[in-house]
């Protein structure tokens, strides 16, 4: 690597590093404002709140790295086209791919350590940012009662029920049919299903189990019924951040059985496992697009390019946030809605690019 890529690679590095030490301190203390009140009001230990701190640190780093990576860049390339720099490197007969060079050097490496956030790091911490903050911060606020389950829970066996409560663990209108290959042997009913966690086994009130036999079914009827079934009640309820808390081989696993079961949000978990390879491949993007922007040196000085920067970067935060929730609670696909900006911006990225080569 020549003096030019040295240069440009130590100030593409250092300023996004100036950038996530200046800005995560803001946050945390942002944050810790909020809470505080909680905090000293659940007494929680010191060690525990430390901990909670550098996961939030972790959690947070993933999330906002693409901003922070982008407004770096149109900072620092903003300060060398003020400087007349960038016309010293382009009038000494560098072109403006090879003044790009360094730049794509740096977003690689920003991008392998983000995949290595993103995979390990960051499900690690989501974990334990989400569990604090349901243990200390919003007791009893981590499950919500979910309407209308179906599930399958094995090869032959298919459950159903309504408003699953994961706090009192109980649930409404419950069904089990078990088949044998594509024939239904038996099927139980309850107007009312109680999971006990002192043995792990399940009350059933008001039961109906319907035999089917060649000529005639049989038909049994309990007012209560104590049994065990072939399933955890967690299971069928995993709590909404859960696939955020898993690796990646861990994620597609999860997703592979949640899709055997008939769970209801395979697309949530689909958009948590694209966006971890999508925000690395943004620092590409991203790069290029604040490179592009902020190269020229403009009447006005840094502030029209912070302003244009700031602008884009929202703007890509919101395509987003908008398709990533329209994935989750549509049927809306999630690979077109976890790509959908990186596509929009990349080609934005390559009209910018050539109109400031010329």
């Amino acid at each position: 690597m020549k003096i030019l890529d040295w240069y440009i690679l130590k100030r593409y590095l250092g300023t996004f590093g100036l950038m996530l030490l200046l800005f995560i301190p803001i946050g945390i203390t942002v944050n810790l404002a909020e809470k505080i009140d909680k905090i000293l009001e659940n007494e929680v230990p010191f060690i525990e709140v430390a901990y909670y701190y550098l996961d939030f640190t972790i959690y947070f780093a993933n999330l906002l790295f693409p901003l922070f990576l982008f407004l770096s860049v149109i900072w620092f390339t903003s300060k060398l086209a003020n400087n007349t720099e960038i016309i010293a490197f382009l009038s000494s007969g560098v072109s403006f791919w090879r003044f790009l060079r360094p730049y794509l050097i740096g977003a690689t490496i920003v991008c392998l350590g983000a995949l290595v956030l993103s995979m390990f790091l960051a499900p690690k911490a989501s974990k334990g940012f989400n569990e604090f903050k349901y243990q200390y911060l919003k007791k009893g606020q981590q499950t919500q009662e979910t309407s209308d389950v179906y599930r399958q829970i094995n090869d032959d066996e298919f459950i159903y029920a309504s408003h699953f409560q994961p706090k009192s663990k109980s649930a409404r209108n419950f069904t089990l049919e078990h088949f044998n290959g594509n024939e239904l042997e038996f099927k139980i009913s309850a107007s009312r299903l109680q999971f006990n966690e002192e043995d792990t086994t399940y009350t059933l009130t008001n039961v109906d189990k319907r035999i089917v036999g060649e000529d005639e079914d049989i038909i049994l009827k309990e007012r209560k019924l104590d049994t065990i079934l072939p399933f955890e009640f967690d299971e069928l309820t995993p709590e909404s951040y859960i696939a955020e808390t898993l690796n990646y081989s861990e994620l597609n696993e999860f997703i592979e059985t949640e899709k055997r079961r008939g769970s209801g949000n395979i697309n949530r978990y689909m958009v948590v496992a694209y966006k971890r390879w999508s925000i690395p491949v943004s620092a590409f993007i991203l790069t290029i697009i604040a490179v592009a922007v902020s190269s020229m040196k403009r009447r006005g000085g840094m502030g029209v390019n912070l302003a244009l920067g700031i602008t884009l970067a929202f703007i890509f935060i919101f395509f987003d946030k908008v398709f990533g929730t329209m994935a989750e609670q549509s049927a809306f696909s999630p690979l077109i809605a976890v790509w959908f900006p990186n596509i929009t911006f990349g080609i934005l990225a390559i009209y910018l690019l050539f109109n400031a080569k010329r």
